[in-house]
């Protein structure tokens, strides 16, 4: 890990200052904050899947919004908490994921990616077409903000600080699961995935369990946003929410947790930080984009060795290293 996120000081100084933000910040700023920790954990699940794993995934809003509207149902219709709809959501989405990945593992590349594809389109038509239960176009209105006790806690502070609670969260377990033994196996996924089948690794289970996992996240993050913004509909999980999603994995950097954050943070807060220039943000925005990936083309954090340059360097190291790290477990 990066010197500066050993420097216990250096944390504490950061860790305090995310605690006095919503003291600092106005309220409009407080909300865009808010998104920004929304989409990190949803990179954060995405970068297991595509960054870690190696398996392109062009529908991952699909888990999005399939907890989304799980959790906004039962708080509507059965009246649950938000506090068991949350983990019911997860869950949904990483049985999802499960039934996605049994039929299509075995798949790679571009065929795994207009599978994917097509996976997060039916989703969201069937959403959009279930009228009955759904409301179709016109979404669904009035998803009831979290309680304790009968006391609503509809207030940006309590949204910001429960947040911070999952993004550290994810951020912790996803850091356990890289440096254990699953972590291992799916990094020799990535790097050869012949050679980590001949040394014993059973690819297609650990690129399920990748699938299961990310989208559990991918799920919270969804139940977060129904309730937090109160009305959902298909119409905001289209493909381009997965390109979005995406685009933040790249640029911030493949298989790094530091820039999945980063990344998150940058391409939520850039458009706003240019909302001035209405006429022209699209335009510096790609021109961004564009002068990033030229210079970096691993991402802002991603790994230098991630270049084409040293491409047969990583796959000697998978086949003698991260292979056999992944068996010894």
């Amino acid at each position: 890990m990066n010197d500066i996120f050993k420097n216990k000081y250096l944390l504490g100084v950061m860790f305090a200052g995310l605690l006095l933000l919503p003291f600092i910040a106005g309220d409009y700023l407080l909300r865009v904050i808010i998104v920004a920790g929304i989409y990190v954990i949803l990179t954060l699940s995405l970068n297991l899947v595509t960054g870690y794993t190696g398996q392109f995934c062009l529908g991952w809003a699909a888990f999005y919004v399939i907890c989304a509207y799980t959790s906004a149902l039962l708080a509507i219709n059965l009246k649950l908490s938000f506090w068991i709809g949350l983990p019911v959501a997860g869950i949904m989405a990483a049985l999802f994921g499960i039934a996605l990945g049994i039929p299509t593992m075995r798949l790679k590349d571009i065929y795994l990616a207009i599978t994917t594809l097509g996976f997060g389109e039916i989703i969201r038509l069937l959403l959009l077409n279930w009228s009955d239960l759904t409301r179709g176009s016109m979404g669904l209105p009035g998803i009831p903000a979290p309680s304790i006790f009968g006391i609503s806690l509809d207030n940006n502070y309590f949204y910001y600080y429960f947040m911070l609670v999952l993004v550290c969260i994810v951020i912790l377990a996803m850091e356990r699961i890289i440096d254990s033994r699953l972590g291992r196996a799916l990094s020799a996924i990535r790097e050869d995935e012949l050679a980590a089948k001949s040394m014993g690794i059973n690819t297609t289970r650990y690129k399920i369990i990748a699938f299961a996992v990310g989208a559990f996240f991918a799920g919270i993050a969804g139940s977060f946003h129904a309730h937090y913004s109160s009305f959902i509909d298909p119409q905001s999980f289209s493909f381009s929410e997965s390109t979005i999603i995406l685009a933040m994995v790249v640029l911030g950097g493949m298989a790094s947790i530091k820039g999945s954050v980063l990344g998150a943070l940058i391409l939520t807060l850039l458009p706003e930080a240019l909302r001035d220039f209405s006429e022209y943000r699209m335009i510096v925005f790609g021109l961004i984009m564009m002068a990033v990936m030229l210079i970096r083309p691993q991402g802002i954090w991603g790994q230098s060795k991630a270049g084409t340059a040293g491409i047969g360097k990583i796959r000697f190291k998978a086949k003698g290293g991260a292979v056999k790290d992944a068996v010894r477990g």
